[in-house]
């Protein structure tokens, strides 16, 4: 398990993605063409700090893109951008976990990571007036794992580039700036859960996302409950995925329940139960399977929500192991691996359930449990992990926590 915030006043701990953006920008000061950096800027100015978290979803997977419902939390694993203005218009980014660094002209579109920090850039100066800036990148969210690293990332550069610019916006504009980013610039189909997680959740509770409204609730966990991730180590890579898939498959079936039920229908969160069985007849197997996951996926996040607020985390548990059924029959986005990790943590004692959690071909499993027996569970899984879910599966506790902000902030 990742060690306290490193979002703190006091000086971050040794390895932490604060210190370690802190290390990267000081590096490319050194190393850059003083000319065009931040030589033009006072040698006393601190730079920003920006930190993202990544983020679990307990319940409503394939949900947020068909205007349904969410209940993710943000976990204590970071992206931490470091920052300071340039007397030009290009971004220098240092990526510390890759050794890699990029230089990006307003109008580039370079692939890999630095995709996202242009695209970023890209949609924010839209609507503000966002100069050059030398950024440096470290995270201890793992890439793959179905943690949302890349909203993670995406958040932390956008906060980062608004403070240098001395610019601001609420939390759930940057969100939806950031969500434009990843579909306009990186070309996944996604809905607003990432985002939106990596903005707008609070410590120590999940976040209720109406994807539609796009209104939130914050839900308490409560002081006894605790939170496995189990990553199993197969990494999954959305823009090469099924995702966007699955995404016109639920498009499909959308235009044909219109075309049958002779209804204005916006998206799937129009069809409920009974429209569904009335003209199940006009679908093929797999768009009726496709519906059929998201109408009982958004019931599934309502009981879990109204479960979580009454303090029935058995209700809870419940809700996580049968998404994770739909998920891996209906939707057909699990793999192997995921189904272990979720069999190994259901049959745990202490584990009140668990699912696959992201966009799924792969990634990590969410595991909700009771807090006196966290330790001995994660131990438990630990152990059998290796021979039940893959040699590369790996296994950590997480703290539910707040959304994006810059270093100091409450």
């Amino acid at each position: 398990m990742t060690g306290g915030d490193d979002t703190d006043d006091a000086a971050p701990t040794a390895s932490t993605p604060v210190e370690r953006a802190h290390a990267a920008l000081a590096s490319l000061r050194v190393e850059g063409d003083s000319s065009a950096s931040t030589a033009d800027a006072p040698a006393s100015t601190a730079p920003a700090v920006a930190v993202a978290p990544g983020r679990v979803n307990l319940v409503g997977g394939h949900t947020d893109y068909n205007d349904g419902l969410c209940l993710p939390m943000a976990v204590d694993r970071h992206v931490a951008v470091a920052a300071r203005p340039r007397s030009d218009d290009r971004l220098r980014v240092r990526a510390a976990d890759f050794d890699e660094t990029a230089e990006l002209a307003p109008d580039d579109d370079p692939d890999g990571w630095a995709a996202y920090v242009a695209a970023v850039a890209r949609v924010l100066r839209e609507d503000d007036p966002i100069g050059g800036a030398d950024l440096a990148i470290a995270s201890d969210v793992p890439t793959g794992a179905g943690l949302s690293s890349s909203a993670a990332l995406e958040l932390s550069v956008g906060r980062a580039l608004l403070a240098v610019a001395g610019r601001d916006r609420p939390a759930a504009d940057l969100a939806l700036a950031c969500w434009r980013a990843e579909r306009e610039g990186v070309g996944v189909e996604c809905g607003i859960l990432d985002q939106f997680s990596a903005a707008l959740c609070e410590a120590d509770s999940a976040l209720f996302l109406d994807c539609r409204s796009r209104e939130t609730e914050s839900v308490p966990l409560g002081d006894g409950v605790g939170v496995l991730v189990i990553d199993t180590g197969v990494s999954h890579e959305l823009t090469e995925s099924g995702y966007n898939d699955r995404v016109r498959e639920c498009e499909a079936a959308l235009d044909r329940l219109r075309e049958r039920a002779d209804r204005d229908l916006d998206s799937l969160r129009d069809v409920d139960r009974a429209l569904l069985d009335a003209h199940a007849d006009a679908l093929d197997p797999v768009h009726y399977r496709r519906v059929r996951h998201v109408v009982t996926e958004n019931e599934r996040v309502r009981r879990a929500r109204d479960a979580l607020v009454a303090g029935d985390l058995d209700r809870v548990g419940d809700a996580m192991l049968a998404a994770h059924d739909s998920l891996r029959d209906d939707y057909e986005v699990s793999c192997p691996e995921l189904d272990a990790a979720v069999e190994l943590a259901a049959e745990t004692p202490g584990v009140y359930g668990a699912r696959m959690t992201g966009g799924g071909f792969g990634g990590s499993a969410v595991a909700l449990v009771d807090g006196d027996a966290l330790d001995q569970a994660a131990r438990a899984i630990r152990a059998a992990a290796p021979e039940r879910v893959g040699p590369d599966a790996d296994v950590f506790a997480c703290r539910p926590s707040a959304g994006v902000r810059l270093v100091g902030e409450r």
